[in-house]
């Protein structure tokens, strides 16, 4: 093995510390939403928990754990309706957004399709410019875009995601079609049984993309749903916080009776939102550097 000279062991030991630092720094945030959701409210609002779940009145803190945030967060009818309504959102939406990309894709990957530069250079040009926020929205409003239903389809296309999908098929050896193609298969055929086994990895990669951004989407969701339809996200910014600073305004005194902190209630309902995709994740991770990578270049 071959010995490091000074100068890089140095710059070995400085990466390191830098990317613990950094690592931290992500991680921090995430923790201490974490033991605030389970610490006491006296705490919480004293702004006494850093690391570790705090309970007890002033002066006499402890460690421990109080569930008294998630309790009130789970009593909530509206929290599980709009769970459900992410789950929805999530599932099919990125399915219907999986069965448009990767038929897309596959199309986009032949060259023998017909007025195909044409059609990869519009995609590509929507990475680059876009309508604006306003008349997007005056376009979804005119399609009658309101409901969860056709909100999912609306939703359904991503330039980039297919440009990803679409260099992976490039990438697979024009010999293997040939020799389907011999032994009789179809295009369905080629599709199914050839490109998209082969583009496990990307495929999964785009899935979990579109997946966290279904997840995760407040911007949209909030401006085109009703009420009844918002999901997770939406929820906790828009009814969470209209309750609380209606107590706020109206009975200020109301957390403190039942034993609440306005920031635990808020922390507690963003664990919850935040668990399905830590659960999630880890387990895809091993697809995403080989889809990323085999995606994103063209050769």
């Amino acid at each position: 093995m071959k010995r490091l000279d000074r100068t890089e062991i140095i710059f070995k030991i400085l990466s390191y510390v830098i990317l613990t630092i950094f690592a931290l720094a992500c991680l921090y945030p995430l923790i201490y939403i974490l033991v605030n959701s389970f610490s006491g409210y006296v705490q919480v609002d004293a702004g006494n928990v850093y690391i570790i779940p705090m309970t007890g009145k002033t002066g006499k803190a402890h460690v421990g754990l109080d569930f008294k945030s998630y309790e009130w967060i789970f009593e909530q009818e509206e929290f599980w309706v709009s769970y459900c309504n992410s789950f929805f959102i999530t599932m099919y939406g990125t399915l219907v957004s999986m069965l448009v990309g990767i038929c897309g894709a596959y199309a986009l990957s032949k060259k023998r399709l017909l007025f195909g530069r044409g059609f990869n250079f519009m995609i590509v040009l929507t990475m680059w410019f876009n309508a604006g926020m306003i008349p997007t929205l005056n376009n979804f409003l005119l399609f009658g875009v309101d409901n969860i239903y056709w909100f999912i389809i609306a939703l359904g296309f991503n330039a980039f995601n297919i440009i990803l999908l679409r260099n992976y098929f490039s990438s697979i050896p024009a010999e293997i079609e040939e020799a389907a193609r011999i032994d009789g298969a179809t295009e369905f055929q080629l599709l199914t049984k050839i490109y998209i086994p082969m583009s496990k990895a990307s495929i999964v990669t785009v899935a979990m993309f579109y997946a966290v951004s279904r997840w995760n989407g407040y911007l949209w969701a909030s401006m085109l749903l009703q009420k009844t339809d918002y999901p997770l996200v939406v929820y906790i910014r828009v009814s969470i916080e209209k309750t609380i600073n209606y107590y706020m305004e109206t009975d200020s005194n109301w957390f403190t009776q039942n034993g609440y902190s306005q920031y635990g209630l808020r922390y507690a309902a963003l664990v919850c939102s935040i668990v399905p995709i830590i659960v999630v994740y880890p387990r895809l991770q091993k697809y995403f550097a080989a889809g990323v990578n085999v995606g994103g270049v063209k050769e």
